[in-house]
Parts: C-alpha cells; structure tokens; sequence
C-alpha cells in the first residue's frame, strides 16, 4: 500500500481520526517527521546502565521478614521512585493473558477500534488514544493506548472492550489489594496513623491503560513515552519480556540532573512507581521518577500499567505531621481535578508538572 502524508492534517486524520494510530503508520513501514525526536529526546541505552535491585517478595510481610521488607519498601520509595515486585497476588497465568489481550486488541482492525474515540465512545469510560496529548504535541511519541476507567464493575463488563474486559477487571481487583498495603506502609512510616476514609479518597480513581509500541523503522530517533512523572498516588505497571523502561535517579534533589537506568523486566513480576500526589503528600520524602520508554524495531511491544489517582475533589498538600516534623511545607495544597488538568494540558516534560504545587520560598 502506497500512502505519503504531505501535510500534517493528513497524517493526524489516519493517524488520530481513522483510529490507525502509531501501528498503521509501523505497518506501512514509514516514520513520519512527526515522530523524529530532537536528538536530546532520544534514548541511547549506553547513556543508561540496568538497575540491579533484586524485586520485593511482598509475601515475606506475612513472616518474621516483615520489617526488612518494609523497609525495602520505604528506602525504594525514597530514592529510586521504582521498584519491583513479586508474590504480589496477581496469578502469572493472568498476566499472561493481559498480554495476549492487549495484542489481540491492538491488532484489529481500525474500524474495530476507532469506536472508543473520546469523540464517539459509547462511554468515557473506555477511550482510544495514541501518542499522549497529540492535539498539543509538536513532536509525537510512538504509541497506541486504550484508557478504561473503573467506575463499577457493571460499567466495566457493558463499556470496556470485550477482547480485554474480564482480564483487565480481575487484574485491576488483585492488584488494588496489593497498593492498599503499599499505601498503609508508605504512609505509616511517614508517622502518620492512616485514616480509612483518607486512604480510601487518595487511592479512590482507578484506571487501567492498554500500552502498545509498534514496532519502529528507526527506534532510535523516537520515544514510546517520552520524559514524564505520573500524576496519580501509586501507578503498577505489567512489562513484557521486550523492556525498555527507563527512570532517572534524581542527584541532589535535583529534578533536572540524574542517571538513567533501565528497569528490567522480571517474569511474574510488577513493577511499582511513585506518583507526584504522593510525593507532594509525602512533602517530599518519596520521590515520583521521571520515566520515558524507548520503541524497538524487530517486535511489538505492550504494557498494562494501572493509575491510582485521589479522586477529584480531595485536597493534596503535605500531611500536618510530616510538615510539623521538617518545619516547612515544600508544596502548596491544590485540588486534585486542578492538577490532573494542569498536567494534561501540555505535552509531556519531565517533573514540570509538579511546579502546580511546588512552593518557591526564593
């Protein structure tokens, strides 16, 4: 199939309109403008070095191991951002399938998959995407997604796409219980007593994203997902066996400066990250790593992270305790809808978004 896309609205129109998204343009072997990253973008794996911590077996916090692990817990919250789990409840065998489904997914045709546009989805809670904000991108990340919300399971079975509903709920169901028992340790060791309603508003908006990266011409002139922290509290991320997560070790409490390293995947393991409403919470104590995610040439790879997000209305600011403990806050409190909008409405760019709320004593 012979197509040339000589103008941008014909690009966005296959791309964004027709639901072809990254993967038509992969199938038809091209790499438009439109996705060549400025080379300070690109993601060089020799810029990077493996991160080598071994994953927390979350089922040693049944044992007299309890401590050490939630010690491991805390210190990888503290630093890294990141890290990875095992024994964490979710069954292999389910993991498994939530890698078949996005695939199965992903691989329909376009006409399949153009009916969850936000534009015309029966239901906003299921919308189809590609790239992050491409409306408001100069440069576009090479990546398709499906967002599904949860707002019941009712919701869920009717409006979530039928090639993936099932898996995705009881994926999403097992692994709330696991971030349940993050948060309360998290938050425990801040010398805060957890509230149950308090928990419950911070970990209260849940959505489950189908990640997949077609396979690239050049990877190396693109991004999957370029520099970004996550919003959210607490975000879970299934990788398959390709990697190519990448995260900066912040040097000095300096957002800007720090070392990438790659994390690995591990089979039957999750990987666990801090978002920027916990690290604000946190005044922060716990850090929200910025991450991006490089494309590969030879195989197409997906990923099924989930985004656990205060709900809309809750007020994020330092816990008194923790602002009594350091003597200053280092962030300023702000409603949760506010800065959701406020990270959407840009493209991405590393921790910036975390300046909503930061508070400048200069």
């Amino acid at each position: 199939m012979a197509l040339s896309f000589n103008s941008s609205n014909s690009l966005y129109d296959f791309v964004v309109k027709e639901g072809n998204g990254a993967k038509g343009v992969a199938d038809l072997g091209l790499l438009p403008e439109k996705y060549i990253q400025p080379p300070q973008e690109r993601i060089n794996k020799q810029d990077s070095r493996i991160c080598d911590a071994p994953p927390i077996d979350l089922s040693k916090l049944n044992g007299p191991e309890h401590e050490k692990v939630v010690n491991e817990i805390v210190g990888a919250a503290e630093t890294l951002g990141f890290f990875q789990v095992v024994n964490h409840g979710v069954p292999l065998e389910l993991l498994e399938s939530l890698k078949d489904a996005a695939h199965k997914f992903f691989n329909l045709p376009p006409e399949k998959k153009v009916v969850y546009r936000a534009e015309v989805s029966p239901s906003m809670v299921t919308k189809l995407g590609t790239s992050f904000m491409p409306d408001k991108e100069k440069i576009w990340e090479w990546k398709d997604y499906v967002t599904m919300v949860y707002r019941s399971d009712e919701d869920a079975l009717r409006y979530w796409p039928n090639q993936c509903r099932e898996v995705v709920l009881e994926y999403l169901k097992l692994s709330s219980k696991m971030v349940r028992v993050i948060m309360e340790i998290l938050i425990g060791k801040l010398g805060v007593s957890p509230d149950e309603s308090k928990i419950e508003r911070l970990l209260g908006m849940k959505t489950v994203n189908m990640n997949y990266y077609p396979p690239c011409p050049n990877p190396e002139l693109t991004v999957g997902v370029g520099r970004h922290s996550d919003p959210g509290t607490i975000t879970v991320l299934l990788q398959d066996g390709i990697g190519g997560l990448y995260v900066k070790m912040e040097q000095d409490n300096d957002a800007g400066k720090g070392e990438w390293l790659e994390i690995p995947p591990i089979p039957g393991a999750l990987v666990v990250n801090v978002g920027d409403s916990l690290q604000i919470l946190s005044n922060g104590k716990y850090k929200s790593a910025e991450h991006r995610t490089r494309t590969t040439s030879n195989k197409a790879r997906v990923s099924v992270p989930i985004f656990i997000v205060p709900v809309p209305t809750e007020r994020i600011g330092p816990l008194p305790e923790v602002v009594k403990n350091d003597g200053f806050a280092r962030y300023r409190e702000v409603v949760m809808q506010d800065y959701m909008m406020n990270f959407f409405g840009s493209a991405h760019d590393g921790k910036k978004s975390l300046d909503f709320a930061k508070i400048n004593y200069e």
